[in-house]
């Protein structure tokens, strides 16, 4: 079954590594979607990483990452569209690891700390398919004369509270971001890691290189990072050690992409 996200066969490979062979799980569109990233220490990140995994760091930091976007288009292999699972907001507060793949390749991917989503069904699938840390929310994302507005508060009791709002407006030329950049080694990004039952999995996905741009950017409220302990307001911090406040280090909207993903498997 073909998609717009998988490797069209003869062409170059745009992925750091072919996709699996086995078949995709599922297929999606992520849409009006920003990192925001900020830069923190990497001793105090690191206690937060399971063991099996290694917290990745540029220029001797680690960066945690703010990412709201809208998921559009979503639909497992063989099933058709189920109702509020389509279609809705969500927001990924994320950070950067590798591991050694089952070839005995060391993969850089995703590790997150917390998945918020506007549909109930798809946070209590995710939970459950895939073991990562979702939690429902009341979330809304607008556009207004170019302008995104999203917000989006915690409803899940599983979690602590947490509030994010913040509008922007692309300020420049979408571009594919240089090999070597910061930019680059912050978004291209083909796999994620969860524990599920006490171990370690790998999920994968494709997709078309992300093409990035800079933005005029407000942020209301962000409290995203109350999850592992760290404040509020627009800070990212931890105690000592760990002093990242201010407004983001890097503000990047981007183009939409098709994404076609696999079931995560034990590395």
């Amino acid at each position: 079954m073909s998609h717009p996200a998988l490797h069209t066969p003869g062409t170059p490979i745009e992925r750091p590594w072919p996709e699996p062979a086995r078949p995709w799980s599922v297929t999606m569109a992520w849409e009006d979607l920003l990192f925001l990233h900020w830069r923190v220490d990497a001793q105090a990140l690191a206690a937060h990483i399971p063991p099996g995994l290694e917290l990745e760091t540029f220029d001797g930091s680690a960066w945690l990452a703010v990412v709201p976007f809208r998921m559009a288009r979503t639909r497992f292999r063989w099933m058709p569209k189920v109702p509020t699972t389509h279609a809705f907001p969500e927001l990924n507060v994320r950070t950067y690891v590798r591991a050694r793949s089952r070839d005995g390749a060391l993969r850089p991917g995703v590790w997150f700390f917390s998945l918020d989503a506007a549909s109930r069904l798809a946070v209590e699938g995710a939970r459950l398919t895939f073991g990562l840390p979702y939690f429902a929310a009341r979330m809304r994302c607008e556009t207004r004369e170019g302008r995104v507005s999203y917000a989006s508060e915690r409803v899940d009791r599983r979690g602590p509270a947490a509030r994010f709002e913040a509008s922007w407006r692309v300020a420049g030329e979408h571009a594919r971001a240089v090999p070597g950049t910061l930019e680059h080694w912050l978004v291209e990004r083909y796999c994620l890691y969860a524990m599920r039952r006490g171990r370690i999995v790998c999920g994968e996905v494709a997709h078309k290189p992300w093409e990035v741009a800079p933005v005029d950017l407000r942020i209301e409220s962000c409290e995203m990072t109350r999850l592992i302990g760290w404040g509020g307001g627009c800070e990212v911090g931890c105690g000592v050690g760990c002093e990242t406040r201010g407004a983001p280090v890097s503000a990047l909207a981007a183009r939409a992409v098709e994404v076609a993903a696999w079931s995560p498997v034990a590395v």
